[in-house]
């Protein structure tokens, strides 16, 4: 039987590595930051998901591009974008948005960087998806579909996408950890145990959602599942970075960091080498 594949991402060059929470669209932002405000070189940047690719064309992403690579070059810095719940996953297949200094990688990449080894798993549920749903559909009424860009293209501006969620692929796993020791997680959404725990933000989208409240209930399984298998296997995961809840909170629970990280939040690796 083939093993089930996977991409790898090396950066030998790369001195540091600095993980960013939700940036929503901000890209010019987390380059300012990074680049010009803390000076940053050498560095690379993963966005833990929420990156905002799909609401504009794709033009407008090939645009933001060119307007950065100068600085980016100069500081010999990388971005590498995990898949949100804001995010169309078409843009996460490794080929679609791939560029020298900026990558929207795919759901289970390895990424090897300054003795790290990094596994990047994207995906969570939209509490909003009902009004963001009907947000979209408003506009399209509006518009012809030459106009508004669908055309049944995989890329089309949306507002949501109905294949948002994490999925726990055991194959996969299996195979990365039997010829890898990873030690960081890098994932949109958390395990159940980890904040944000209260469901406080999801009462008034569920009164009009009856299935929503059991898919975040899902979510947040798969990353038990994806926890637990690392547990199993024995893997030396000292760190888990997320985004998702706009907050920032951190925990040292069975020998692992924690780390939520809130909107544009930054937090650098402890470098191993």
């Amino acid at each position: 039987m083939l093993k089930a594949s996977y991409p790898i991402y090396e950066f030998p060059e790369s001195q540091s590595i600095v993980i960013s929470g939700d940036i929503h669209g901000d890209f010019n932002a987390l380059v300012n930051k990074t680049c010009v405000q803390y000076q940053m070189r050498n560095t690379l940047i993963i966005v833990a998901g929420d990156c905002g690719f799909g609401f504009e064309k794709k033009g407008y992403y090939e645009n933001m591009v060119k307007r950065n690579a100068k600085r980016m070059t100069e500081a010999n810095n990388r971005i590498l974008f995990v898949r949100g719940n804001h995010d169309n996953p078409a843009y996460f297949d490794g080929c679609t948005f791939k560029h020298k200094r900026f990558m929207a990688v795919p759901d289970y990449s390895v990424v090897k960087a300054c003795g790290h080894t990094l596994l990047c798993v994207g995906g969570a549920i939209s509490i909003d998806r009902t009004y963001r749903q009907d947000a979209w559909m408003k506009r399209w009424s509006k518009q012809r579909p030459a106009e508004n860009g669908l055309c049944n293209e995989a890329i089309a501006i949306n507002y949501y996408w109905a294949n948002e969620a994490p999925v726990f692929n055991r194959d996969i796993l299996d195979t990365i950890l039997s010829e890898y020791q990873i030690d960081t997680l890098i994932t949109h959404t958390a395990p159940s145990f980890c904040e944000l725990q209260s469901k406080n933000g999801i009462t008034r989208w569920a009164a009009d959602d009856r299935h929503l409240v059991d898919d975040v209930q899902r979510e947040r399984e798969v990353m038990d599942s994806i926890y637990e298998m690392l547990r199993t296997r024995r893997q030396p995961v000292t760190h888990w970075c997320y985004g998702h809840f706009h907050q920032s909170w951190h925990s040292s629970i069975e020998g692992t960091l924690f780390k939520m990280l809130d909107i544009m939040e930054l937090y650098e690796l402890p470098h191993l080498l």
